[in-house]
């Protein structure tokens, strides 16, 4: 063949999908899914008598708060390197909703920090379980 020479090397500046900036959101969104999953774990062994739970529930929300900074600014990276627009709006909307509901928690306003905790849990389910599928690594504009 002439004229094609075939190399293991890439040529510079035609990769720009996620790798790395993928694969932080991936952990980083893994982890939150775990801290917002035990939430009501220790809620509910809260209300059948372990007073103990609501220190470690208050706890897990302060790292909630910072586990949900880390993803804003992990998805950041991502949109940066081609990943999909609508994660950064998710992933804000996350942040600030937490920090709503870690509002109502210490205000014991339950009516409203029930129903919070109930949505938080399914969008952080919901981008955790899509940031693990293939269409997650594929880059705007379709071409992988």
């Amino acid at each position: 063949m002439v004229g094609s020479v075939k190399t293991l090397v890439r040529p510079a500046g035609t990769d720009r999908r996620p790798r790395l900036s993928l694969w932080v959101l991936r952990v980083t969104a893994t982890v939150h899914l775990v801290l917002v999953l035990a939430q009501p774990v220790l809620a509910g062994l809260f209300l059948t008598g372990s007073v103990d739970a609501i220190t470690a529930h208050a706890g897990v929300a302060g790292v909630l708060g910072i586990t949900a900074l880390a993803l804003v600014a992990a998805s950041i990276a991502y949109v940066v390197r081609r990943g999909r627009l609508w994660v950064l709006p998710v992933t804000v909307a996350q942040f600030l909703a937490i920090g709503f509901q870690m509002a109502l928690g210490y205000s014991r306003t339950l009516g409203g920090h029930v129903p919070l905790g109930v949505a938080i849990a399914s969008v952080s389910l919901l981008v955790a379980v899509w940031l693990w599928t293939p269409a997650a690594a594929v880059p705007r504009g379709g071409a992988r």
